[in-house]
C-alpha cells in the first residue's frame, strides 16, 4: 500500500479544486480506487468520499542533434487520481511538498 501514492499534483487546475476538496495525486499504474482510498485515510486521516481516476497518456517528444538529425520519442504513460474528501476535512499538501 505504500507505493500507491507517487506524489502530490500541485497544479493551478487541481490546487482550484481544493476548495471544492478535491486533490490530486498521481498513483501506480496498477492501484485501483480502493487501495488509493486506503491509502489516501491512512496517510493522511481523512474521510475520503470519492475517487476518481485517469490514464494520462504520454506526450511525443522530440530533440535535434548537433549533427540535424532528430530523435524522436514518447514520455511514460502515468494515471492521476483526483480525491474527493469529506465535507470540512482539508489535505495540507504543501506542508510535504
Amino acid at each position: 500500500m505504500e507505493n500507491v501514492l507517487k506524489r502530490p499534483i500541485i497544479t493551478e487546475k487541481v490546487t482550484a479544486q481544493n476548495k471544492k476538496g478535491q486533490y490530486g495525486f498521481e498513483v501506480s499504474m496498477n492501484a485501483n480506487k480502493i487501495e488509493i482510498k486506503k491509502a489516501v485515510e491512512k496517510l493522511y486521516g481523512v474521510t475520503v468520499k470519492e475517487v476518481n481516476t485517469m490514464r494520462c497518456f504520454g506526450h511525443m517528444k522530440s530533440k535535434s542533434t548537433k549533427k540535424g538529425a532528430v530523435t524522436a520519442g514518447r514520455t511514460s504513460t502515468w494515471k492521476k487520481a483526483i480525491v474527493t474528501v469529506a465535507d470540512g476535512e482539508i489535505i495540507d499538501i504543501y506542508a510535504e511538498a
